[in-house]
């Protein structure tokens, strides 16, 4: 057997060294607005323009209101015909939804210029390009579908399609936020992946 040995109750405890703990925090990234401006500026035009050719776009696929005109002059809808101004609404809506979409992607894949400078460069520049397409819609439709002469009462004409309210502008923008926004989140990233290398 092993004898024990005493334990001497005065001895000094055990000391551990110091553990040096390394923690690194890197800094938190700023918003960058001045540097960001006139690349902002250059978004929000090229989208500004886009609004062109999606109006004319607009003005091809309306479908037209066929009516008539009655004894007293008035323009009377076939049957279902008037629907037709909700069509038009809604097609601008969807043109306009899947514009900001793209429109929103797009900048997005602006990797050096991300941010909220950039964001609300696209979506104001998603806002405009909507109300410059409403109106080159309706200027282009109004154009393709001109009268040659006064009609006769009883004659079948088809009225150019018409947006009667500016909530359809809303869309693109919209879609623009969204798709940005939504990219942004999915990114996680404190600085949004901005530095590259």
């Amino acid at each position: 057997m092993v004898a024990e040995q005493p334990v001497d109750e005065r001895a000094a405890p055990v000391r551990v060294p110091p553990v040096f703990v390394y923690r690194y925090l890197p800094p938190r990234p700023r918003v960058v607005v001045k540097r960001d401006l006139l690349p902002g500026f250059a978004v929000l035009s090229t989208i500004a323009l886009l609004g062109l050719p999606v109006g004319w776009l607009w003005a091809r696929l309306a479908p037209p209101q066929n009516v008539v005109v009655a004894d007293d002059g008035a323009l009377v809808p076939v049957t279902g015909e008037s629907y037709h101004r909700l069509d038009g609404l809604m097609l601008f809506v969807l043109i306009g939804l899947g514009a900001g979409l793209l429109t929103g992607i797009a900048v997005w894949l602006l990797r050096e210029r991300r941010g909220p400078v950039v964001m609300l460069a696209a979506t104001g520049g998603g806002a405009l390009a909507a109300y410059l397409g409403q109106r080159t819609g309706i200027g282009s439709a109004a154009g393709r579908y001109a009268l040659e002469a006064a009609p006769k009462v009883g004659d079948s004409i088809a009225l150019a399609p018409v947006l009667e309210t500016w909530w359809g502008v809303l869309a693109w923008p919209l879609g623009t936020a969204l798709a940005y926004g939504c990219l942004a989140a999915w990114n996680g990233l404190d600085d949004l992946g901005r530095r590259l290398g």
